[in-house]
Order: C-alpha cells, then sequence, then structure tokens
C-alpha cells in the first residue's frame, strides 16, 4: 500500500468517524428529547388535574412545552449537523429578531398567563368582574380570558389586560352555605322618594324571591348626596347564569314600585 492510498484511507476512516459520531448525536437528541416530552406532559397533565385546571388550559400548556421542546431540539439538530457557527449565529440572530418583533405581546399575555394559572384570582364557571366588563368565565387560555356577559356576548380579555385591571370574583363561601356566588350591583334614586319608603320596596321586591334564593338577599345605603341615593343590592345564587335574569327583574321590579311611590308624592 502506497502512502497515497494510506492517507486516503486515514481520510475514510476519519470522515466515517465524524459521520457516525453525528448520526449517533442526532439519535441521542432524538431520545431525549422524545423522552422529555413524555416525562413533561405526564407530569402536566397530573399536574392539571390536581389543581382542576380547565382542559383548555391544561391543553394549551401541554402544547406550549412541546413546542419549547422542539425548538429545543432543532437548535441541538443544526449545530449536530456540523452548520457552521456563522450561519447558525446569524439564522439564530433572524429568527429572534423577527419572532421577538412579531410575539412581544404574545410573550408578555403567556407569562401572564402563567402568572394567573399559579394565582387562580377565579376559575371557569366563576362570575367575575374585570375592569368594566363582568360576566361568567367561559374560557382561560394562555393568551386570553373569554367571558360571557349579561347581553350574551363573548368578551376576549388578554391576560395582559387582566393584569392591569381590577379583578373582583363574586364566589362566596360560609359555613351554614356551599360555595354561592355573591353577586353585587347598586341602584341609585333622586330624593322625590323618602328613605323609608325605597327600604319598604326594597323589602318587598327581594322577599319576593326568599325561597328560590339559597341565601337571603339584602341591600345597604352606600353613599348618599344632594342629587342621589345609591344602595348597593347583595344577590346570592347558586348557579352565576341565574345573574344574567334576576338581575334585570329585580331593577325592573324596584324602579316600577318607586314610580308608583313618586306619582303618589
Amino acid at each position: 500500500m502506497s502512502v497515497q492510498d494510506f492517507l486516503e484511507y486515514l481520510e475514510q476512516q476519519t470522515v466515517f468517524r465524524v459521520t457516525l459520531s453525528t448520526i449517533v448525536s442526532i439519535i441521542v437528541i432524538g431520545v431525549v428529547a422524545v423522552v422529555l416530552e413524555r416525562l413533561i406532559t405526564r407530569y402536566l397533565r397530573r399536574f392539571a388535574k390536581r389543581v382542576r385546571l380547565a382542559p383548555n388550559v391544561a391543553n394549551s400548556l401541554i402544547l406550549t412545552f412541546r413546542l419549547l421542546i422542539l425548538i429545543g431540539a432543532l437548535v441541538f439538530l443544526v449545530r449536530a449537523g456540523g452548520l457552521p457557527t456563522e450561519w447558525f449565529v446569524a439564522l439564530s440572530a433572524l429568527g429572534g429578531a423577527a419572532l421577538g418583533f412579531a410575539s412581544t405581546k404574545t410573550i408578555g399575555n403567556f407569562i401572564a398567563g402563567l402568572y394567573l394559572l399559579a394565582a387562580r384570582p377565579f376559575r371557569v364557571g366563576d362570575f367575575v368582574r374585570l375592569g368594566t366588563v363582568e360576566g361568567i368565565v367561559q374560557e382561560f387560555t394562555i393568551n386570553y380570558i373569554k367571558i360571557l356577559t349579561i347581553g350574551n356576548n363573548v368578551v376576549s380579555v388578554s391576560n395582559l389586560q387582566v393584569m392591569d385591571r381590577d379583578i373582583t370574583n363574586f364566589v362566596y363561601e360560609s359555613e351554614e352555605h356551599a360555595t354561592l356566588c355573591c353577586y353585587t350591583f347598586e341602584i341609585g334614586f333622586d330624593h322625590s322618594v323618602s328613605a323609608t319608603k325605597i327600604g319598604e320596596i326594597f323589602d318587598e321586591v327581594l322577599g319576593h324571591y326568599d325561597n328560590i334564593l339559597p341565601k337571603k338577599a339584602s341591600y345597604v345605603l352606600v353613599r348618599s348626596d344632594a342629587f342621589a341615593r345609591v344602595y348597593m343590592v347583595y344577590l346570592y345564587v347558586k348557579q352565576p347564569e341565574d345573574i344574567f335574569e334576576l338581575r334585570p327583574r329585580i331593577t325592573e321590579e324596584v324602579f316600577k314600585r318607586w314610580d308608583v311611590a313618586r306619582e303618589k308624592g
């Protein structure tokens, strides 16, 4: 064997070893990614079941971590495949810039969603007030909270907006009752009718619902000035959907009796 043949043989062996090493690295990265995905998915499913997350929230979490694992695996596969560092850096910078430009709010919503999942200020099915939006939480995703309002409209509020708003959860718990919804709303009147008569109107109207509601409804004067008196009504229900029917009905009955009292002087 000549020297030239020997050198070619060594070169072939080196290429073979490098190729074999690359193949083994790719296989190891793939196996690690699959195992990691299975472990994290199993843990997240158990976590979602333990804290009673809504199915759509659990699926969003699992999908998000699967995408993160996929991106990480692709990065390692590209590097193991021998892509030049300059290309890798350039593609990473370009992709990072595009991703950062296009998904700044998405990432912010994702982080805010994780915080809300950990803090759990409300759950799907709760009656809440988020700033000026109030209704029943229909869906809780990584990006948005969907609220069914009294107008039968579904309003989507981003998690970032939720973080910037006052959150009121009307869930009520006591030793005497199971978990209820204690919804509060205001009714205002001018001074044409006395406070005593307004109290009688509230007692009459709310008394009609004593046998329907799980806990007696109540009211209290919250503020009064030269122009009006404003009362807060406390309404207890088992099903949040009942609020959509009871609030307008009670308000209408109260104002009908108030109009009659005002006409009588």
